[in-house]
C-alpha cells in the first residue's frame, strides 16, 4: 500500500483551542466544561477517520506577563484548563476508533501514577491510548506544584528519561497471557507471569508489582514534541509520534532528516515513528470565501494575546519591556522555555537582538500564523507538497474554532486527500496501534 497521511487533532481541555482569541468567534461553542462538548469534537474526528486526538496541557494559566494573572481571565487567554485525562475518558466513551491522547508532566508526577493512569485509560478504551511527554517549562507549573523555580532544561530531559524507563518498566511486567481467570480451580493470574521492577536510579525509585495488566495494544502510544538538541535525542529514544512545526517545505524536510536521524542513532527503526506537523486550516468550497473567513478571523486576536503567550513560552515577562525595546545579549541567553522560539524569531527577524514587538511579529504566538488558507484542493494541495517532499508523516490539525474548523476540514478537506490516495479511507483495526501500521510491543521479562 502506498505511504498514506497521519493525522491528529490539537485539543485543549479548556475554553480556547491553542488560539487564545477562539473563544471569541461566534461559532465557537461556549460549553467547555461539559462532556458533550468534548464528546461532539470526538465523533467529528472519528467520522474524518483521524488516527488521534490529542489534547495539549499546562498545569498553570499563563500569568508571566505582568506577574499576574488578572489579563488572563479578563481576555481568557487560557485560563480555564480541565484535567486533559479525564477529559479524555469523556471523549473515549463517544468513539469506538479514535485514539486519545493527552499530556503529562514527567517534572512533576511520579512514574508510577502516570503509567497506572494510562495503562487504566488504555484498557477502558480498547486500546486507544496515547501519552503526550512533556518536561514542563515555566515558572508558573513550578509554582503550582509546589517547587520554587523551573528545573534546567537538559536536566529535566535527565529525569524525563528515567522516567520513561520505570514507565515502560512497569508496562512491561505483566505478560500479555498472565490473566487466567479459571473459577473452577481459583486461580485467577499466574504469578511467574507478573514481576515486580524494583527500580532504583539517580531520581526514582519504583518498587512494584505493577497493578494493570497489560492492554489490547500492549501499551499506550508515546506522543513527544521536544525540538531542541536534547529534545531531539530524547524523541529520538523513545517517541512512537513526534509533534514538530514546519515553515515551509525546506525547514520542514531538514527538521524531519534530524528526527529520523536520531531515531536511527538510538538504534529504533526510523519507518516506525511518525513525524506529524503543525497545520491550522482555514477551508471553504470557494476560495473568497475562505479568504473572508480568514480576514474574519484575523480580526480576532489582541495584543495582549501574543504578549501573555510570549511570556510563558520563553519564560520571561514582556510586559518588563517597551514594545520597540530590543531585548540585550544577556536577557536573551536567559530565557528558559521554548529556546527554540528564540532562536526562530532571531533567525526570522534577521536582527541578533530582536524587540518585543519582533518577537510578536515572528513567532505568530497567538495567531494563526501561516495558515492554509483556500479551497478543499488548494489546502490539499500544501499538505501533499510537505508530506511528499520528505517534510512529514502527516499532521496535527489546529482549529481556529470549535467545532465548525475540524467540521471544514472532515468534510471538505479528507474527501479531496482520499481521493489522491493520500489519507485512509477507513479504520485498519479497533486499536491506535494497529491503525498508525505500528507494532504491538511484546512484554519483556
Amino acid at each position: 500500500m502506498a505511504r498514506q497521511m497521519v493525522m491528529v487533532g490539537f485539543l485543549q481541555a479548556q475554553n480556547c483551542t491553542n488560539l487564545p482569541m477562539s473563544w471569541r468567534h461566534p461559532q465557537s461553542r461556549l460549553d467547555f466544561m461539559s462532556a458533550d462538548y468534548y464528546q461532539d469534537i470526538g465523533r467529528v474526528l472519528e467520522r474524518g477517520k483521524f488516527h488521534m486526538g490529542f489534547f495539549d496541557d499546562r498545569l498553570a494559566m499563563p500569568d508571566r506577563f505582568t506577574g499576574d494573572h488578572a489579563h488572563t481571565v479578563e481576555h481568557g487567554i487560557r485560563c480555564v484548563k480541565l484535567d486533559p485525562v479525564a477529559v479524555l475518558m469523556a471523549m473515549g466513551m463517544a468513539t469506538s476508533r479514535l485514539g486519545l491522547g493527552a499530556t503529562c508532566s514527567t517534572t512533576y508526577y511520579e512514574p508510577f501514577h502516570i503509567a497506572r493512569q494510562f495503562a487504566t485509560v488504555d484498557q477502558l478504551t480498547g486500546g486507544r491510548a496515547a501519552w503526550n511527554v512533556v518536561t514542563s517549562l515555566n515558572e508558573g507549573e513550578a509554582f503550582n506544584m509546589g517547587r520554587n523555580e523551573v528545573v534546567e532544561h537538559d536536566a529535566r530531559y535527565d529525569r524525563a528519561d528515567e522516567f520513561l524507563e520505570v514507565v515502560h518498566g512497569h508496562w512491561n511486567s505483566w505478560d500479555d497471557d498472565a490473566l487466567v481467570m479459571d473459577r473452577a480451580s481459583g486461580r485467577f493470574a499466574d504469578p511467574a507471569k507478573v514481576r515486580r521492577l524494583d527500580h532504583r536510579g539517580t531520581h526514582f525509585a519504583s518498587r512494584g508489582p505493577f497493578t494493570v495488566p497489560r492492554s489490547p495494544q500492549g501499551q499506550p502510544v508515546i506522543i513527544q514534541a521536544g525540538q531542541s538538541g536534547r529534545g531531539r535525542r530524547f524523541a529520538g529514544r523513545w517517541a512512537e509520534v513526534i509533534f514538530a512545526a514546519a515553515r515551509n517545505l525546506q525547514s520542514g524536510h531538514a527538521g524531519y532528516k534530524a528526527l529520523k536521524d536520531e531515531v536511527a542513532a538510538a538504534g529504533r527503526d526510523p519507518a516506525e515513528v511518525f513525524v506529524c506537523t503543525l497545520a491550522t486550516t482555514v477551508c471553504a468550497p470557494t476560495r473568497a470565501e475562505a479568504e473572508d473567513k480568514m480576514a474574519f478571523i484575523e480580526q480576532l486576536p489582541e495584543e495582549i494575546d501574543a504578549l501573555s503567550l510570549l511570556s510563558e513560552a520563553l519564560d520571561f515577562d514582556f510586559g518588563s519591556k517597551g514594545m520597540d525595546e530590543a531585548f540585550s545579549d544577556a536577557e536573551l541567553a536567559g530565557i528558559g522555555g521554548m529556546q527554540t522560539m528564540r532562536d526562530g524569531v532571531v533567525r526570522a527577524s534577521g536582527k541578533p537582538n530582536p524587540t518585543v514587538r519582533d518577537f510578536i511579529t515572528f513567532s505568530g504566538r497567538a495567531r494563526p500564523h501561516g495558515a492554509m488558507v483556500g479551497t478543499p484542493s488548494d489546502i490539499a494541495d500544501q499538505l501533499e507538497e510537505l508530506f511528499t517532499g520528505g517534510a512529514c508523516d502527516g499532521f496535527v490539525i489546529a482549529a481556529t474554532h470549535v467545532p465548525g474548523a475540524y467540521i471544514d476540514f472532515v468534510d471538505l478537506v479528507v474527501p479531496e486527500l482520499q481521493r489522491r490516495g493520500l489519507y485512509h479511507r477507513d479504520y485498519a483495526g479497533t486499536t491506535l496501534r494497529e491503525n498508525l501500521g505500528l507494532p504491538r510491543p511484546r512484554a519483556r521479562g
